[in-house]
């Protein structure tokens, strides 16, 4: 094992000890469950919608974050358009980071973050179909975008390809979060209902059929 080898295991190494002791000390699994004590702590700062980018950032990133809540949380807070906005910042530098931490780390990253089925499941998309499917997974509500993120990391696709596939991909899925978040700070719980019932809809039939979904495109000729 060269040096270079060992400083980038080290550095992995230190950084899955220090996310865990900080995860594990502010007891950061609760916090990301409370949609109220989020919102009070964004409000708290003077530059709150600066600290709501970087939760975004560090929900990608961080996988036990749940990404829809922090989306529904920017239209609660800052309206639809603004919501959307912030989110797709955070978002984007989430997605580049996680990309560039994969490229940097390699496949010992990917073993941290990532399942190996996940991986198995999305590697032959990456060798094969590339960009076009790449796009079309963002996309889709129900499949693991964040890990797709790494996944991507240690593709052959370059990083400007990546950051617009990701921005675009996921422009839809964030917008809709944000209109939900405004429409609950509205109270308009019927039309939140009905969204909301949508979504699940949408997100259980994509997670029941997703090996027949990925077979359909893995199928398709480029």
């Amino acid at each position: 094992m060269n040096k270079h080898l060992v400083l980038r295991f080290s550095i992995l190494l230190f950084l899955a000890v220090l996310a865990a002791y900080l995860f594990v000390h502010f007891d950061l699994f609760r916090f990301f469950k409370d949609k109220q004590q989020i919102v009070h702590f964004i409000k708290s700062y003077r530059y709150d919608e600066l600290i709501f980018i970087v939760l975004q950032i560090v929900q990608v990133v961080a996988a036990p974050i749940p990404g829809e809540l922090t989306g529904f949380i920017g239209g609660y807070i800052y309206g639809p358009f603004w919501g959307t906005i912030y989110s797709t910042i955070g978002l984007t530098l989430g997605s580049w980071l996680a990309f560039m931490l994969a490229r940097f780390f390699g496949e010992p990253l990917l073993e941290k973050v990532v399942k190996k089925e996940v991986f198995e499941k999305f590697d032959n998309f990456m060798e094969h179909k590339g960009i076009l499917v790449s796009f079309l997974l963002f996309l889709i509500p129900g499949f693991p975008k964040d890990y797709l993120c790494f996944i991507m990391g240690v593709s052959r696709i370059p990083t400007l390809t990546f950051i617009i596939v990701c921005t675009v991909g996921r422009f839809f899925g964030t917008m809709m979060l944000s209109i939900s978040g405004n429409i609950a700070h509205n109270e308009q719980y019927m039309l939140l209902a009905v969204v909301t019932v949508a979504a699940v809809i949408v997100s259980i039939f994509v997670w029941r059929y997703q090996d027949r979904i990925l077979d359909l495109l893995k199928n398709q000729k480029k």
